[in-house]
This record gives structure tokens, C-alpha cells and sequence, in this order.
């Protein structure tokens, strides 16, 4: 299944004989809980899933949004509905960089048929698509949560990768070269990680860019198919969708997706021996 999939092919497949099962994961950092979006309209059959309660571990030594254990991802997808080999669209307000971490969790449980809305909710509303007030209630599901489908770094590991690879950093400018953090103890970026915003992926209405122009931009960064690529962000979830991003560019594959530091700068930073760079280069 391809990583995205269009408003027009999610409409048809709805309508469909075997309807993909849709799930809402709209969340904005410092709310308020996108479960209000949620019960004011959304795709019709969408079960919502909380970035928060359901799709991470408590905050901790983890980091912001520790991976969930696989006892509870699985609990929680079965909630939803999710069964074995069933088609899965997630989406989120719009660009996709929530609706990537859900795409990246079952692609690392194991389950490959998934993909993101490309334009989120904000482009299904815009095209006049129906929305639904009504919550459904799912039978439960089958997955089984087999996880290391999808390659994650520690911390040691992903210096390494910022030293000898192509170490990806999806935060926004200012809070790559520390002249801002809103959220973390501490400003700046791991020495030798690029820049990469996640808000680049998209054109100026919140659809992807293509294949062509996406691979363009990781490729002036020095990612290419012959080298290690790996990601980070401000709590792992962002960085999802550099992961996403870098396999739609051809760039990775799904035999050989990009890596991913999870516990990313919240984990990083916590830990004073750490050492931190500030500035535009890496």
C-alpha cells in the first residue's frame, strides 16, 4: 500500500465493497484534546485514537511520547477495529506529520497495509466530502502487534548516525539552531543532524509534494539510497513523517526504511552529558 492516499481514492474505497477502516488521530501540541475536533465532524467511520492515552507510553526517561509496549498498541488498535491484512487510512488536520506516527506504529508492528490522507481532514471538509457526528462503535479487531518491522535508534546510535550517515532533524528552524524551545529543558540540536523541517513535505495548502520534488530536497541534504538515514524530532511523532517522506522521494524502501530516533530531542536533551549544537549548520 502506498504511504498516502488521495481524497478521491479514500472516497471510492469507502464506498467500496471492503471499506478501509479510517482512523482520526488530530492532535496540536498544548491542545486542546483533538477529540473535540473529533466529535464536531469527522470522516464518516472513524474511530479516533489519542496521540497521548493510546498512541504513546507515559512521559518520562523516554522521552515526551515513548513508543507504546506492545500489549498496549495492540489493545488499543484492536479498539479501533484494525484487523489483520485490513487496509488502514489515518489522518490528522492536514499535513499529515500526526497521522504519520500511527502509519509508522503498525508499519512497526508488523502491518503494511496503511496509509496517511494526504491533506487531512482540512482537504476532505474542503472538497465538500460528508462528515459525521456520529461515533461508531467497532467490532473488535485481530492485529497482532509484532514489533521491529521498522527500525529504531537509541541515543548513542543516533549520534552515530548524525557522525557516519544522514541523521534528519524535522523541527522547525528556530528550534533546530536553539534560538527557541517552547517544550524542552534545553535549546539546539544534535552536533551533525540537518535540518529538515517536517512542514517542508507539504505545498502551501497541505498536500505532499511529489516523489520528484521531496527527493530533490532530502537529496541537497545528502540523503541518498546508498546511505543510512535516520530521523529525529521534538518527541518522535514529526519525525514519522520524515520517515514517510523519505520512502514516497524513493530515497528508502519499505525493505529499507529510514531509522528513527523515538525518543528524539525530549530524550536527547535531558541528559547533560549530552552534548548540544546550536545554530544553521549542523
Amino acid at each position: 500500500m502506498h504511504p498516502l492516499i488521495s481524497t478521491e481514492a479514500l472516497a471510492s474505497a469507502l464506498a467500496g465493497a471492503a471499506p478501509p477502516k479510517v482512523v482520526d488521530v488530530r492532535w496540536r501540541l498544548g491542545g486542546p484534546p483533538g477529540r473535540q475536533d473529533y466529535e464536531v465532524g469527522h470522516v464518516p467511520g472513524a474511530h479516533y485514537l489519542d496521540l497521548d492515552a493510546d498512541l504513546s507510553s507515559a512521559p518520562g526517561a523516554g522521552g515526551r511520547h515513548p513508543l507504546p509496549s506492545t500489549e498496549d498498541l495492540q489493545r488499543v488498535l484492536r479498539s479501533a477495529g484494525i484487523r489483520k491484512g485490513h487496509p488502514v487510512v489515518a489522518y490528522d488536520a492536514a499535513d499529515g506529520s500526526v497521522a504519520a506516527r500511527l502509519w509508522w506504529l503498525l508499519r512497526w508492528a508488523g502491518h503494511t497495509e496503511v496509509a496517511v490522507l494526504d491533506g487531512g481532514f482540512a482537504a476532505w471538509v474542503a472538497e465538500g466530502r460528508p462528515v459525521s457526528k456520529e461515533i461508531p462503535t467497532a467490532e473488535p479487531g485481530d492485529i497482532t502487534v509484532t514489533p521491529g518491522a521498522m527500525p529504531v535508534v537509541d541515543a548513542d546510535e543516533a549520534a552515530a548516525l548524525a557522525r557516519n550517515g544522514v541523521l534528519l532533524d524535522a523541527r522547525a528552524p528556530q528550534r533546530y539552531q536553539g534560538e527557541t524551545e517552547p517544550v524542552d529543558p534545553r535549546a539546539g540540536h544534535i552536533p551533525g543532524a540537518l535540518n529538515a523541517p517536517s512542514s517542508g513535505h507539504v505545498d502551501s495548502n497541505g498536500r505532499w509534494l511529489g516523489p520528484t520534488a521531496l527527493a530533490e530536497r532530502f537529496q541537497a541534504l545528502g540523503a541518498r539510497p546508498d546511505a543510512r538515514v535516520g530521523a529525529y524530532c521534538g518527541s518522535g511523532v514529526t519525525a514519522s513523517s520524515v520517515v514517510l517522506a523519505l520512502e514516497v522521494a524513493g530515497i528508502t524502501t519499505p525493505d529499507k526504511p529510514a531509522e528513527l530516533y523515538a525518543g528524539s530531542w525530549s530524550h536527547w536533551c535531558v541528559d547533560p552529558s549530552r552534548e548540544v549544537a546550536t545554530g544553521p549548520t549542523p
